[in-house]
């Protein structure tokens, strides 16, 4: 597994007089007494490639499935595509159901809390940041939210979106990588369910707030080389963005954000290139839908893996090459129970699962490259 370092952005700018952007670059070339043309160093460059999977919505009978008999075991189900989460030096999944532990009691739908022992098997299977902030957050409470985290801060795994603290709200989410790239990560959610934010306690789940995200944006842009923001927005089942999903995008695309990963609707929608007021370039894909859950309806067991590679020459850091990896959730079902979950390629899938898979393959990557036909769509040879 490739090494990062991780850090807190809040706590550097107690020790540094110059932003994190500044301070951490450095030219391979900088040792030497040299002065270089902008046009000679246009070959100086690094690169990184970031992959996101959409929701991970643990239901009952998914955590029932991963039950071994003495623990929660959920690797089985993303072994078949562990490797190409593992590949990427950044990897970033939603976090749909909020993990609050067995303390507590576990519950699915509608009101999830999930065995904390996923956040094992996403960390096994190369997921490096998790986003919290959806619908779901508030479902068993402020205590499940700080079990949650406090997990995540016990194994190692950094989180956005929810947090324990104004403190910890406050600190931006940044991974620097080997390779001299800095990212950034924002969440935001269009609401909790109906449920209300503990009084006082607006960090516990970021709400889609324009000025909060301009505010965040704009700090993230400082502080990190590319920003990557995912919004929890759009309809249930909805194959197509909405106008306010595409408004959002845009406002982000405004601000400079480089991706937009968007989750909610548990389906697949397109990916697309936006360009900003100032020219720039900002990636979306607005919704990744459902990476591993209990859903039966065909489109729901339908995800994917997003990948995309951020390239900097100079101090600039471009987002290049988007690509998609189609994913399929198998089960078997005994008696009415739901057996042997686990996330496979697409192109994988067995055919007791999809007979015509090869009509649904052509399906989606239709589907997803409409917008951008430029899309490359990844197969196992990769």
């Amino acid at each position: 597994m490739h090494k990062l370092t991780y850090f807190f952005i809040a706590l550097f700018l107690l020790t540094a007089c110059t932003p994190a952007t500044d301070s951490n670059i450095s030219s391979p070339h900088s040792h030497r007494n040299i002065s270089l043309s902008e046009k000679e160093t246009d070959w100086i460059h690094s690169q990184i490639t970031v992959s996101a999977i959409g929701d991970i919505l643990i239901h009952d009978r998914v955590y029932d499935d991963a039950w071994d008999g003495k623990k929660y075991n959920f690797k089985p189900m993303l072994a078949e595509t562990a490797d190409y989460l593992r590949e990427p030096e950044i990897t970033v999944a939603n976090q749909e159901t909020i993990m609050g532990g067995e303390s507590i009691g576990l519950s699915g739908y509608p009101n999830f809390n999930s065995p904390v022992e996923i956040g094992d098997a996403l960390q096994d299977a190369g997921v490096d940041i998790v986003t919290m902030a959806n619908n779901h957050t508030l479902d068993s409470g402020e205590e499940a939210i700080q079990n949650a985290i406090a997990y995540y801060q016990e194994i190692g795994m950094l989180y956005t979106g929810s947090f324990q603290s104004k403190k910890d709200q406050s600190e931006i989410r940044v991974i620097e990588t080997d390779q001299n790239i800095s990212v950034a990560f924002l969440s935001y959610t269009y609401g909790t369910n109906g449920m209300p934010i503990p009084e006082g306690k607006p960090y516990l789940v970021n709400l889609i707030q324009r000025e909060q995200i301009k505010q965040e944006v704009e700090k993230a842009n400082e502080l990190a080389d590319a920003t990557i923001i995912s919004l929890h927005f759009g309809e249930e089942e909805a194959r197509m963005p909405n106008q306010e999903q595409k408004d959002l995008a845009q406002y982000t695309a405004d601000l400079g954000v480089d991706v937009v990963i968007g989750h909610h609707p548990h389906v697949l929608q397109p990916i697309e290139w936006l360009e900003g007021k100032e020219g720039n370039q900002t990636l979306v894909a607005y919704s990744l839908g459902n990476f591993l859950s209990g859903q039966y309806q065909f489109y729901n067991r339908i995800g994917g893996i997003f990948e995309f590679d951020l390239v900097k020459k100079a101090d600039e850091v471009h987002v290049e090459a988007p690509r998609f990896l189609p994913t399929f959730v198998e089960f078997e079902e005994d008696g009415g129970i739901m057996k042997d979950i686990q996330v496979v390629p697409l192109e994988q899938t067995a055919k007791e699962q999809i007979e015509n898979l090869d009509d649904v393959y052509s399906e989606m990557q239709a589907h997803m490259t409409q917008w951008m036909p430029e899309l490359d769509w990844m197969n196992l040879s990769k």
